[in-house]
């Protein structure tokens, strides 16, 4: 049984896990709560520029793809809703906290979504980042976290090959077709690498995430497998990476690749982004519009209730 640091450090580095009951530092269980609610938010927030466009998709089966892929990322954000309260925090203060505001999300999805190629790039590229931050997440030291995390991988998974295939189709196409795509990957590409947050001698929170295996790898790291992961996908169907300071380094093995524009980073961070502001207040819209839902069902269940009782 952990009763002190260093029981809860050695626990921890003996790659086991921490379960709701287990004691654990204050600093660990604040952490985990900022970071599963900022996931579960990201989940929530992201279904809104994608559902925007399932009226849209140019096919009953991309319309269909899509939908399920709306619906996925509902779900995601439902386990990890579930998993923050392991912590004894109450899911309706979590939504508070992001409907006024208070809380962040991925600034990811503070982007204009202006055509079906938008779709694509989405798909192939935050998709694929979110995959590359979240499959070390299965292995979190925190067991609810890392348990919901194994289905959602298995789904961002079917999401990035979905968007990878939009652009495929798309480079297949005509001339203006192949322009949308380049035109998508030209402005998802930047914000796309800024989704593993800030560089790693600016990062306040890696280094002791890393300690206690909340993390397995540095934002930095994980840029650089995004980077040599995505440079050969592109090549492969005729796009062209936005970056002129692209390049292979036989010396390290990687690509070399240009500075991200942090300025850009800390402002949509910030809530200055294009899409701040609308974001938010469709998700309050909706919150508020789906009142009657939340009423409804507590109305039922308490009508169960006093059924039970009276049985």
């Amino acid at each position: 049984m952990i009763q002190t640091l260093e029981e809860f450090d050695a626990y921890v580095a003996a790659e086991k896990k921490i379960e709701p009951k287990d004691w654990m530092p204050d600093g660990y269980r604040k952490t985990l709560i900022r970071q599963i609610s900022q996931h579960a938010h990201s989940e929530v927030v992201g279904m809104l520029p994608e559902g925007n466009w399932i009226t849209r998709a140019p096919s009953l089966q991309r319309k269909a793809i899509l939908l399920a892929k709306v619906q996925d990322e509902a779900g995601h954000g439902l386990y990890l809703y579930s998993a923050a309260e392991t912590l004894g925090v109450e899911r309706s203060d979590l939504v508070d906290d992001l409907l006024s505001g208070k809380a962040k999300y991925s600034s990811i999805f503070n982007y204009p979504v202006l055509t079906w190629a938008d779709i694509g790039a989405i798909g192939w590229l935050v998709d694929g980042a979110a995959i590359l931050n979240q499959v070390p997440l299965c292995r979190c030291s925190y067991g609810p976290y890392s348990r919901s995390m194994i289905r959602v991988c298995k789904e961002e998974s079917f999401h990035q090959r979905q968007g990878y295939s939009i652009m495929v189709e798309l480079m297949k196409g005509n001339e203006a077709q192949r322009e949308m795509a380049q035109d998508a990957l030209n402005r998802w590409w930047w914000p796309s690498l800024m989704m593993f947050g800030p560089s790693d001698k600016d990062s306040e929170h890696s280094s002791q995430n890393m300690k206690w295996k909340i993390k397995r790898f540095t934002n930095d790291e994980l840029r650089q497998r995004m980077v040599d992961m995505t440079v050969p996908q592109a090549e492969c169907i005729g796009l062209k990476m936005p970056d002129n300071e692209l390049k292979w380094n036989d010396e390290t093995g990687h690509h070399d690749f240009g500075e991200i524009d942090w300025d850009e980073f800390y402002n949509v961070l910030a809530g200055n982004g294009p899409c701040n502001k609308e974001r938010l207040a469709v998700r309050n819209k909706a919150h508020n519009d789906g009142a009657w839902v939340r009423e409804g069902a507590v109305a039922y269940a308490e009508k169960k209730k006093r059924k039970r009782l009276k049985a």
